[in-house]
């Protein structure tokens, strides 16, 4: 891979353009990828947590999980009710969120789709470099007292 500047010019570089560039060019990518099954990205992790939970969970739970990724917010509401609105969830009789089976299989291609494009955006990165990554820019967050936390 050929990078914009020789390392001595790199090292130099503004790292809030670099994160900005990356998130921006992941997370289209991401999107590109979802939006082949009609998805969102916000929806896709609602479906993630709704798939991943045994008892499914309510919208609450959710909510408090979600609610600070990409700072979707106020707007989560609006997704599941799309989801609900597409047959894709539907709510049983404890108002716990629970997959139809129209929602696994779409779920189901959206966690193979999202296992490709992973793969595909971690070519050529080992485990020690992401890991090293992910370090620096979390030491990065706390050195400006940022918040930031993914489950």
């Amino acid at each position: 891979m050929e990078y914009s500047h020789h390392d001595n010019e790199l090292v130099k570089q503004p790292i809030g353009y670099w994160s900005w560039a990356a998130h921006k060019a992941v997370v289209t990518n991401i999107r590109a990828g979802l939006a082949q099954f009609d998805v969102t990205q916000p929806q896709w992790w609602v479906l993630n947590q709704v798939a991943t939970s045994e008892n499914g969970r309510t919208r609450e739970e959710v909510t408090i999980v979600l609610q600070g990724y990409l700072d979707v917010g106020a707007a989560l509401a609006r997704e599941i009710d799309a989801l609900l609105d597409r047959d894709l969830l539907a709510l049983d009789n404890e108002n716990r969120l629970r997959l139809t089976s129209g929602g696994d299989t779409v779920y189901r291609q959206c966690a193979e789709r999202q296992t490709a494009m992973r793969k595909r955006s971690h070519d050529g990165i080992t485990d020690e470099e992401y890991l090293v990554t992910l370090k620096v820019l979390q030491r990065m967050i706390h050195n400006v007292r940022g918040e930031a936390w993914h489950h």
